[in-house]
């Protein structure tokens, strides 16, 4: 069963735009987000010299989502460090515990999970140089570092990041959940509505070629998604090798066809009634 959660933030210097504290009720963490400008004031949290875990947030150098995951054992004076070491980031999130029971061996183990999930959700481009070592603690530790790690990620997406989450939700898909296309030049595709848009799912198949009239912006999104192996050539088709998000149908099904596309009028499902039809 899944119940409600009350959720309290505090605008630290009355600033939407600045830092803020996030807690959940009725839980021992606190997330502390931190635009870059702002560290060198946080002086004025003793807290944040305590044991946590961080991320920090920016874009590489392909202007691509982008985050470190670290750990430390007083973790304002290393993202002073960070400050002078990694130009990319310009906002940390952290996470401390409020009645401090965190040791390196905890946030060794949430520094590994977090790492792990980010790398598969495939969201950002992950910093780390190296894969965080799991330490070996009890099964009792490893249960309170999980749920911590639940709400953490949680949070993490509240804060305006969806660095752990699946491009489609973890649900389990139905037949009347999809939706199919089927055009020219060997388009044949299936995908699925989320919050966040309109999902093409892996092995789905785009277009070999796109017509004339394809716009710049669009031919720009299709080599890029070949180019960095998202959508493989293989015996002549072009096979989408992992979930897309796309903004709306209408984007999704461009891709797909490699022309315009209505994709309130393309997309079908298994009855075929569109998703215009289904509103």
């Amino acid at each position: 069963m899944v119940f409600g959660k009350t959720i309290k933030m505090f605008l630290i210097d009355g600033d939407s735009s600045g830092r803020l504290t996030c807690e959940l009720s009725n839980w021992t963490g606190l997330a502390y987000r931190i635009p870059r400008t702002e560290v060198k004031k946080c002086s004025d949290r003793p807290n944040l010299s305590s044991t946590g875990v961080y991320m920090l947030f920016g874009q590489n150098e392909e202007d691509k989502d982008a985050v470190y995951i670290g750990e430390a054992e007083d973790v304002y004076k290393r993202l002073q460090d960070h400050l002078r070491e990694k130009d990319f980031w310009n906002e940390v999130i952290v996470f401390i515990s409020k009645d401090e029971n965190f040791n390196k061996a905890h946030i060794k183990y949430i520094e590994n999970k977090l790492y792990e999930k980010a790398k598969a959700a495939k969201r950002y481009v992950v910093m780390n140089g190296n894969i965080p070592p799991i330490p070996s603690i009890s099964e009792a530790d490893r249960a309170e570092m999980d749920e911590y790690i639940s709400n953490l990620t949680m949070l993490v997406n509240i804060l305006g990041h969806k660095l752990f989450e699946d491009i489609k939700e973890q649900i389990e898909l139905n037949e009347d959940e999809l939706f199919y296309i089927e055009g020219a030049r060997g388009a044949q595709a299936r995908g699925i509505q989320t919050q966040e848009g309109f999902v093409v799912l892996a092995n789905s198949k785009i277009a070999d070629s796109y017509v004339k009239s394809y716009g710049e912006r669009a031919i720009m999104k299709r080599n890029e998604l070949i180019q960095s192996e998202k959508v493989a050539e293989i015996q002549g088709e072009f096979i989408v090798q992992e979930d897309l998000l796309f903004s709306s149908p209408s984007a999704a099904a461009d891709f797909v066809m490699g022309r315009s596309a209505n994709g309130l009028t393309e997309w079908k499902n298994k009855y075929k009634k569109s998703l215009k039809d289904l509103v």
